[in-house]
Protein backbone atom coordinates (compact mmCIF):
# COMPACT_ATOMS: atom_id res chain seq x y z
CA UNK A 1 0.00 0.00 0.00
CA UNK A 2 1.35 3.44 -0.94
CA UNK A 3 1.92 5.85 1.93
CA UNK A 4 0.58 9.36 1.38
CA UNK A 5 2.16 12.33 3.11
CA UNK A 6 0.05 15.17 4.42
CA UNK A 7 0.94 18.75 3.58
CA UNK A 8 2.46 20.73 6.45
CA UNK A 9 0.69 23.94 5.42
CA UNK A 10 -2.46 25.02 3.58
CA UNK A 11 -3.73 28.39 2.43
CA UNK A 12 -7.05 27.86 4.24
CA UNK A 13 -9.14 25.00 5.61
CA UNK A 14 -11.16 24.56 2.39
CA UNK A 15 -7.97 24.11 0.35
CA UNK A 16 -7.06 20.85 2.15
CA UNK A 17 -7.90 17.85 -0.02
CA UNK A 18 -10.27 15.56 1.86
CA UNK A 19 -9.38 12.58 -0.33
CA UNK A 20 -5.69 13.09 0.49
CA UNK A 21 -6.52 13.01 4.21
CA UNK A 22 -8.37 9.73 3.73
CA UNK A 23 -5.54 8.23 1.63
CA UNK A 24 -3.09 9.16 4.41
CA UNK A 25 -5.16 7.16 6.90
CA UNK A 26 -6.79 10.15 8.60
CA UNK A 27 -10.19 9.37 10.13
CA UNK A 28 -10.57 12.35 12.45
CA UNK A 29 -9.85 16.08 12.62
CA UNK A 30 -9.19 18.28 15.62
CA UNK A 31 -9.94 21.85 14.58
CA UNK A 32 -8.89 25.16 16.06
CA UNK A 33 -11.62 27.82 16.01
CA UNK A 34 -10.09 31.30 16.38
CA UNK A 35 -8.37 32.55 13.23
CA UNK A 36 -8.75 29.14 11.58
CA UNK A 37 -12.54 29.07 11.00
CA UNK A 38 -13.54 32.56 12.13
CA UNK A 39 -11.32 35.51 13.08
CA UNK A 40 -11.20 36.07 16.82
CA UNK A 41 -12.65 39.56 16.38
CA UNK A 42 -15.58 38.02 14.42
CA UNK A 43 -14.81 40.04 11.30
CA UNK A 44 -13.96 37.23 8.88
CA UNK A 45 -15.09 33.70 8.14
CA UNK A 46 -12.66 31.38 6.36
CA UNK A 47 -14.06 31.01 2.81
CA UNK A 48 -15.62 27.60 2.24
CA UNK A 49 -14.87 26.31 5.74
CA UNK A 50 -18.42 25.26 6.60
CA UNK A 51 -18.98 23.52 3.25
CA UNK A 52 -15.58 21.78 3.59
CA UNK A 53 -16.51 20.48 7.06
CA UNK A 54 -19.85 19.14 5.74
CA UNK A 55 -18.11 17.47 2.80
CA UNK A 56 -15.52 15.92 5.14
CA UNK A 57 -18.29 14.63 7.42
CA UNK A 58 -19.97 13.07 4.36
CA UNK A 59 -16.64 11.35 3.68
CA UNK A 60 -16.92 9.84 7.21
CA UNK A 61 -14.34 12.06 8.92
CA UNK A 62 -15.03 12.75 12.60
CA UNK A 63 -14.46 16.19 14.15
CA UNK A 64 -13.66 17.87 17.44
CA UNK A 65 -12.98 21.57 18.20
CA UNK A 66 -10.35 22.66 20.71
CA UNK A 67 -10.34 26.36 21.54
CA UNK A 68 -8.38 28.56 23.91
CA UNK A 69 -10.80 31.42 23.22
CA UNK A 70 -11.86 33.44 26.24
CA UNK A 71 -15.44 34.00 25.06
CA UNK A 72 -17.12 30.66 25.72
CA UNK A 73 -20.41 31.70 24.09
CA UNK A 74 -18.56 31.90 20.75
CA UNK A 75 -17.24 28.37 21.06
CA UNK A 76 -20.71 27.13 22.07
CA UNK A 77 -22.23 28.95 19.10
CA UNK A 78 -19.77 27.46 16.58
CA UNK A 79 -19.91 24.01 18.15
CA UNK A 80 -23.68 24.06 17.69
CA UNK A 81 -23.60 25.68 14.22
CA UNK A 82 -21.06 23.15 12.91
CA UNK A 83 -22.46 20.23 14.94
CA UNK A 84 -19.01 19.44 16.33
CA UNK A 85 -18.25 18.80 20.02
CA UNK A 86 -15.81 21.26 21.59
CA UNK A 87 -13.58 21.79 24.60
CA UNK A 88 -13.13 25.35 25.86
CA UNK A 89 -10.86 26.40 27.39
CA UNK A 90 -8.66 23.70 25.91
CA UNK A 91 -5.43 25.05 27.45
CA UNK A 92 -3.48 24.22 24.31
CA UNK A 93 -0.71 23.17 23.84
CA UNK A 94 -1.04 21.00 26.96
CA UNK A 95 -2.00 17.50 25.84
CA UNK A 96 -4.99 16.84 28.12
CA UNK A 97 -7.68 18.28 25.78
CA UNK A 98 -6.04 16.69 22.73
CA UNK A 99 -6.09 13.28 24.43
CA UNK A 100 -9.71 13.78 25.51
CA UNK A 101 -10.74 14.67 21.93
CA UNK A 102 -8.87 11.69 20.46
CA UNK A 103 -10.47 9.37 23.02
CA UNK A 104 -13.92 10.80 22.21
CA UNK A 105 -13.28 10.19 18.50
CA UNK A 106 -12.24 6.60 19.36
CA UNK A 107 -9.19 6.83 17.15
CA UNK A 108 -5.43 6.55 17.47
CA UNK A 109 -3.39 9.77 17.49
CA UNK A 110 -1.89 8.99 14.05
CA UNK A 111 -5.43 8.76 12.63
CA UNK A 112 -6.30 12.30 13.77
CA UNK A 113 -4.93 15.42 12.10
CA UNK A 114 -4.83 18.69 14.01
CA UNK A 115 -5.62 21.71 11.84
CA UNK A 116 -4.99 25.21 13.12
CA UNK A 117 -3.18 28.49 12.57
CA UNK A 118 -0.82 28.41 15.52
CA UNK A 119 2.57 26.74 15.80
CA UNK A 120 2.87 27.32 19.54
CA UNK A 121 -0.56 25.93 20.53
CA UNK A 122 -2.03 23.71 17.79
CA UNK A 123 1.17 22.30 16.28
CA UNK A 124 2.91 21.82 19.61
CA UNK A 125 -0.17 20.12 21.09
CA UNK A 126 -0.37 17.78 18.09
CA UNK A 127 3.30 16.93 18.51
CA UNK A 128 2.82 16.19 22.24
CA UNK A 129 0.15 13.55 21.48
CA UNK A 130 1.72 12.15 18.29
CA UNK A 131 -0.82 13.47 15.77
CA UNK A 132 0.00 15.00 12.39
CA UNK A 133 -0.57 18.73 11.96
CA UNK A 134 -1.55 21.05 9.11
CA UNK A 135 -1.06 24.79 9.60
CA UNK A 136 -3.46 27.13 7.82
CA UNK A 137 -2.76 30.82 7.30
CA UNK A 138 -4.17 32.84 10.18
CA UNK A 139 -7.21 34.95 9.40
CA UNK A 140 -6.63 38.70 9.83
CA UNK A 141 -7.08 39.72 13.47
CA UNK A 142 -5.86 42.39 15.89
CA UNK A 143 -2.40 41.88 17.34
CA UNK A 144 -2.39 39.93 20.61
CA UNK A 145 -0.44 41.32 23.57
CA UNK A 146 2.47 38.92 23.07
CA UNK A 147 2.58 39.65 19.33
CA UNK A 148 2.91 43.34 20.21
CA UNK A 149 5.82 42.47 22.50
CA UNK A 150 7.54 40.47 19.75
CA UNK A 151 6.67 43.10 17.15
CA UNK A 152 5.45 40.43 14.73
CA UNK A 153 2.97 37.62 14.25
CA UNK A 154 4.11 34.07 14.93
CA UNK A 155 1.58 32.50 12.57
CA UNK A 156 1.68 32.45 8.79
CA UNK A 157 -0.19 35.61 7.71
CA UNK A 158 -3.26 35.31 5.52
CA UNK A 159 -2.37 36.33 1.95
CA UNK A 160 -3.31 39.94 1.22
CA UNK A 161 -4.73 38.89 -2.13
CA UNK A 162 -6.69 35.99 -0.58
CA UNK A 163 -10.47 35.90 -0.59
CA UNK A 164 -12.14 36.67 2.75
CA UNK A 165 -15.77 36.41 3.77
CA UNK A 166 -17.19 39.11 6.02
CA UNK A 167 -18.88 37.81 9.13
CA UNK A 168 -20.86 39.93 11.56
CA UNK A 169 -20.83 39.11 15.26
CA UNK A 170 -24.52 40.00 15.67
CA UNK A 171 -25.31 36.30 15.19
CA UNK A 172 -24.36 35.68 18.84
CA UNK A 173 -27.11 37.93 20.13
Amino acid sequence: MRKYNLPKEAYRLASIEIELLKMAGILGVILDLDNTIVSEDDRYLSPGAEAWIEEAKSAALKFYILSNGKRRYRVKYWSHRLDIPAINPAKKPFPCAFRKAIKHLRLKPKQVVVIGDSRHTDMLGAWFVGSPFIQVATLPHPFRWWEKLLGKRVQTPYPTDGELWDFHNSVYQ
